[in-house]
C-alpha cells in the first residue's frame, strides 16, 4: 500500500513527536490551569461541620492573645471582647457576619492579562512558595546560601514553565541581611522576572510602602495598581498557637490599605505548634484563619483575602517537620474542604520534599500529596515546586521535574470525559469488522492525541533499547539541561528601561542591571 492510501499515519514517531512538541493553543490543550475539582474529600459532610463548629468554640472561649491597638479598634467595636487573660474572643455572630461580605470571586492579576487567575469555586491553580535559605546542587547534593541572582534566576525560570501558574517567593536572598533591603529586593527580582501573579511578604510595614511605591511606578500610576493589583501579601498574622504576631499584623494593615490581596496563612505544625490530632490541628488552623478574616474585612469589607490553613505536620519521632508526608497530604486536602464549605477562595501547602535533593523520594512525595491535594479541589496550591529539605533548600532543577509531576496530576484533575463520541462505539465497529484489529492509526486516536493525552516535558518515556541506543540519560541530566537553557535565553522586558532605571533611584536594587539582559545585549546597554 502506498503512502497515499494512508493518510492518518501523518509520518513516523520522529513526526509525531515534533507534532507533540508544538504548543498547542490554550483551549484544545490536554489541561489548563483552573480546572474544576473536588472529586477527592477525606472528610465527609457532618466532619467538616464538627470541625466548623469547634473552631468556633475556640474563637468564642478562648481567643486570639496579644492584639496590636489597631486591631482591637477594629474589632472591639463589632463585638469581640477581652478575656479576663487579656486574649481576644470572636463572637459566633461576627464571624458569620464575615462570612457573608468576605470577597468571593475575585482576581489574581498577573502583569500579563493571560496569566490571571480566577481561584474560586473548586478551580486549582499550582505556584511556588517557602522561604528556603539554601540551594540544592542536584549532583553533589551540597546545599550553599541562596542570593539575589537565585532569586531572580528562578521567577524566570518559573515564568517558562506551563503548568506552575503562579510564582510567589520561594528563597531568601542571604546576600541582603538588611531586612529592608531584603523584603525590597525579593518583591523587585520576583515581578521583574515573570509576569504571572506573584506573592511574596515583608517583616516590616515601611517596607511595603517602599514596595508599593516602585508598584505603583511599574503598574503605571496607583489607580492603575489598585484596579489591577499583580502581587498579593503572604502574611503569617499569627504564631500558633493562637497568638497575634505584631510585625505581621501591621503589614497585613497596610497592605489592606494599599489594596493588596492578602494570603492569610496559618502554619501550625501538628504535634509542635497544633495538637497532634489532625482533625485538632484543622480546627486550630481554621480558628486562626477565621479570626484573621474577621479582622481583614472589619478594616476594608470585602477585601480579597486567601483563606490560607497552612497545616503542616512533625514527625513525631523527633519533633521534625514532615512536609512530604502522607498526614501532610490529608490535612491539606481537608484544607480545601473547609475553603469550599465557606465558598472561600483557599489556599495550602503542597509539594514540600523532606528528601534533600530531586530524586526518587522526592517524586513520590510531590506525587502523592499534589493528587490529593489537586483533587480535593483547593483553589491555590503553593510550594508546588522545586521544595527540598522541609522547606530549607530550593531546586532549580526540581522545578524542572515537578512541573511535569503537575502536569499529570493536572490531567487526573480533568478526569474523563463521558460523551456519545469518546464512549466510542462507531471507532470499535470500525477497528474490529472489516478493520486492522488496532487503533494505532484511526482518526479518534490521531485526532485527541494531544487533547487528551499529557506528554512530560522531562519524562523519560523511551523503550529500554532506545534509551540504551541515546547513552542512557538520567532524568536529573535532562532537567539541568533544562534549566540551563531557560536561563541562557529568558531575560524577560516586560519592565521598561526607564521605569527600572527610576526605581533605582529611589530604591536600594541589589542586583544589577546588566545580569537581568541577555549576554548578547550587555555590551550595547552599557555602551549606552
Amino acid at each position: 500500500m502506498t503512502s497515499s492510501q494512508q493518510p492518518n499515519r501523518r509520518g513516523g514517531p520522529g513526526a509525531r513527536r515534533a507534532l507533540r512538541a508544538a504548543p498547542l493553543a490554550l483551549d484544545i490543550r490536554p489541561v489548563n490551569p483552573g480546572m474544576e475539582s473536588g472529586r477527592y474529600k477525606p472528610l465527609t459532610d457532618a466532619e467538616v461541620l464538627k470541625v466548623h463548629n469547634a473552631a468556633i468554640d475556640v474563637l468564642e472561649n478562648i481567643g486570639l492573645a496579644d492584639a496590636i491597638p489597631t486591631c482591637l479598634d477594629a474589632l472591639l467595636p463589632l463585638g469581640c471582647t477581652l478575656s479576663p487573660e487579656g486574649r481576644l474572643l470572636f463572637p459566633r455572630s461576627l464571624i458569620e457576619h464575615t462570612l457573608s461580605i468576605a470577597a468571593r470571586n475575585f482576581t489574581l492579576y498577573g502583569q500579563d492579562p493571560k496569566y490571571d487567575m480566577q481561584p474560586s469555586g473548586k478551580k486549582v491553580y499550582f505556584g511556588t512558595a517557602g522561604a528556603a535559605v539554601y540551594i540544592v546542587d542536584p549532583k553533589t547534593g551540597e546545599y550553599r546560601e541562596s542570593v539575589s541572582q537565585d532569586a531572580y534566576d528562578i521567577a524566570r525560570l518559573v515564568d517558562q514553565m506551563e503548568h506552575i501558574h503562579f510564582y510567589q517567593r520561594t528563597v531568601v536572598p542571604r546576600d541582603l541581611p538588611d531586612p529592608a533591603e531584603m523584603d525590597i529586593n525579593t518583591c523587585y527580582l520576583s515581578v521583574s522576572g515573570t509576569t504571572k501573579h506573584v506573592g511574596t511578604s515583608w517583616v516590616h510595614p515601611d517596607h511595603l510602602d517602599a514596595s508599593l511605591r516602585m508598584l505603583h511606578d511599574i503598574a503605571g500610576g496607583e489607580d492603575k495598581w489598585r484596579a489591577r493589583p499583580f502581587v498579593s501579601q503572604s502574611n503569617c498574622f499569627v504564631v500558633p498557637p493562637l497568638k497575634f504576631a505584631t510585625d505581621a499584623c501591621r503589614c497585613l494593615e497596610t497592605a489592606v490599605y494599599g489594596g493588596m490581596p492578602v494570603l492569610l496563612l496559618s502554619a501550625g505544625q501538628a504535634g509542635a505548634t497544633a495538637p497532634a490530632a489532625l482533625a485538632g490541628a484543622l480546627v486550630q488552623e481554621t480558628a486562626e484563619v477565621l479570626a484573621g478574616l474577621a479582622y481583614v474585612n472589619a478594616l476594608v469589607p470585602g477585601h480579597p483575602a486567601i483563606f490560607g490553613t497552612w497545616s503542616f505536620v512533625s514527625d513525631l519521632r523527633s519533633g521534625a517537620m514532615s512536609g512530604g508526608s502522607p498526614e501532610q497530604a490529608i490535612l491539606s486536602a481537608a484544607s480545601a474542604q473547609m475553603a469550599h464549605f465557606y465558598d472561600l477562595t483557599g489556599g495550602t501547602s503542597s509539594g514540600i520534599s523532606d528528601s534533600k535533593i530531586p530524586d526518587a523520594q522526592a517524586g513520590a512525595e510531590k506525587g502523592y500529596n499534589h493528587a490529593l491535594v489537586g483533587n480535593a479541589g483547593m483553589n491555590l496550591i503553593y510550594e508546588s515546586a522545586g521544595m527540598h529539605g522541609s522547606l530549607l533548600g530550593f531546586s532549580l532543577e526540581g522545578v524542572v521535574l515537578d512541573n511535569d509531576i503537575v502536569g499529570a496530576v493536572q490531567r487526573t484533575i480533568k478526569g474523563i470525559e463521558v460523551t456519545d463520541e469518546s464512549l466510542s462505539v462507531d471507532t470499535i465497529r470500525a477497528a474490529v469488522i472489516g478493520g486492522p484489529g488496532h487503533y494505532l492509526g484511526a482518526k479518534q486516536t490521531l485526532d485527541i492525541m494531544q487533547t487528551e493525552y499529557i506528554y512530560p516535558a522531562v519524562g523519560d518515556r523511551l523503550s529500554p533499547k532506545e534509551w540504551n541506543e541515546v547513552g542512557r540519560p538520567q532524568i536529573i541530566d535532562v532537567a539541568i539541561a533544562k534549566v540551563k537553557q531557560v536561563l541562557d535565553n529568558n531575560f524577560p522586558s516586560h519592565i521598561p528601561e526607564e521605569v527600572d532605571a527610576k526605581i533605582r533611584e529611589y530604591l536600594p536594587i541589589a542586583l544589577p542591571r546588566e545580569n537581568m539582559i541577555h549576554p548578547a545585549l550587555r555590551s550595547e546597554t552599557a555602551t549606552v
